[in-house]
């Protein structure tokens, strides 16, 4: 079995308790369990592993976009061999209120589908990454995950294909109709003004907001509807606080209702 076994906090400090001082919590391991799966060789040439987090019960960890509650995942694959890229898969995520702040992540347990493509096709993968991660009981702590797997190797595919099929519809198999984007400068960014034709998904509908430069901090996005029609505003702010120009098919925007999710991805100007 290849497992994944060294875990070590990152801060001695807790960010939000509401429980006691940080050396009073559990041991990062009675928290969060991880595991490489092996996975399969595709048609592509590439390599389909997952990462499995278990969490204890009633811990949390954060989607890519965690909201403004939430601490982003970051991974960082450079020590190892054989590996041009990874692609990491997302399955859809769960919507949670902490202290009158959104945060959006899962719990209990999640498989985050991993595609390996190798630089010599065929040959083995040595798979040696570091995982940073946000997880949150009573308190919220950031946390590293040391992972190492040699692909390839036998195992069950079954997670895998059941979390790669728990992803958001992308917008043409949600029946998304031309999205578009108006842009207005503000005192320190953009206020973005996205026009999504979709009909009403069912339950309270959340919109998250994401650019490729992860430097630009995005709002949490205020939702109306009008009939068919979600109308989705949010402010872009970059690092020098000014109006930037924005490249629309860099927008990406994913809705959330219920067991539901869309993901669109790209704008076009009005």
């Amino acid at each position: 079995m290849i497992r994944q076994v060294l875990l070590s906090l990152i801060a001695a400090g807790v960010l939000f308790s509401g429980t006691g001082p940080a050396a009073a919590q559990p041991p990062a391991e009675s928290i969060v369990q991880a595991e490489i799966l092996p996975g399969w060789e595709t048609e592509r040439g590439t390599h389909m592993a997952g990462l499995r987090l278990i969490l204890a019960p009633g811990w949390k960890t954060y989607w890519r976009a965690p909201g403004d509650a939430g601490i982003p995942p970051r991974f960082d694959w450079s020590g190892s061999s054989n590996m041009q890229a990874v692609a990491t898969y997302w399955p859809r995520p769960e919507v949670f209120e902490r202290n009158g702040m959104r945060a959006i992540g899962y719990v209990r347990e999640v498989v985050l589908p991993l595609e390996l493509t190798p630089e010599r096709a065929g040959a083995p993968i040595l798979l040696r990454g570091v995982m940073e991660l946000g997880v949150c009981h009573d308190v919220c702590m950031p946390m590293v995950l040391e992972l190492r797997a040699d692909l390839p190797a036998t195992a069950n595919p079954a997670p895998i294909r059941a979390a790669l099929a728990a992803r958001p519809q992308s917008a043409t198999e949600a029946g998304v109709g031309r999205v578009t984007c108006t842009v207005e400068p503000i005192a320190d960014g953009l206020r973005l003004t996205a026009e999504i034709p979709v009909a009403p998904m069912g339950g309270e509908e959340v919109a998250v907001v994401e650019l490729r430069d992860p430097a630009i901090w995005v709002s949490e996005p205020q939702l109306t509807r009008q009939g068919n029609r979600l109308i989705a505003v949010a402010e872009l702010v970059p690092e020098a606080a000014a109006p930037f120009a924005l490249d629309r098919s860099s927008v990406r925007i994913t809705l959330l209702a219920g067991p539901r999710a869309v993901d669109i991805r790209g704008c076009e100007g009005r």
